[in-house]
């Protein structure tokens, strides 16, 4: 059962989160190499197109799980 106390560091960590990921949204598009990096895959023909941005998933995978390392270590 959750304390108070880890319940109450939970939230503002989880909201912590929420802003951080609200600063990137906003500012998502005005970083001109996320989302076009090399190993993201870009298919267009006539009337389709298919992104699959893997290379910007991975760098945001290891950039999140550091983030949660270092803050988990605290």
């Amino acid at each position: 059962m959750f304390e108070m106390h880890s319940l109450g560091k939970m939230l503002v960590v989880f909201g912590g989160v929420l802003v951080v990921v609200g600063i990137l949204f906003m500012l998502g598009g005005k970083i001109p190499w996320l989302g076009r990096l090399p190993g993201d895959i870009l298919i267009q023909k006539k009337n389709l197109t298919l992104y699959f941005p893997i290379a910007t998933s991975i760098l945001i995978s290891i950039v999140l799980s550091l983030v949660v390392y270092f803050v988990g270590r605290r």
